[in-house]
């Protein structure tokens, strides 16, 4: 009988520093940053536009729950550039 052989291929490689799965797993890891930053940002916009409208909060609160959101895919935008410039 013949056995199937495993194959030689042992999956993603090693992640020493100046790999190319090195620089896939740190932008990886920088979109999942990024995209746990605005969900946390549009949360906290969100629960404090409620609180306003349930006079439980303060306006200020509100309005910088509401221009960070706003502000962040400007500055996704940058470092994006940023990677990919030379």
């Amino acid at each position: 009988m013949n056995r199937r052989k495993a194959p030689a291929d042992g999956g993603l490689g090693d992640l020493e520093p100046g790999t190319r799965q090195r620089a896939q797993l740190r932008n990886r890891v920088a979109d999942i940053s990024w995209t746990a930053l605005c969900v946390v940002l549009a949360l906290w916009a969100v629960w404090s536009a409620v609180g306003v409208a349930r006079g439980a909060t303060a306006w200020a609160y509100c309005a910088v729950a509401w221009v960070l959101p706003a502000a962040a895919p400007a500055l996704r935008a940058a470092a994006v550039r940023r990677r990919t410039s030379p």
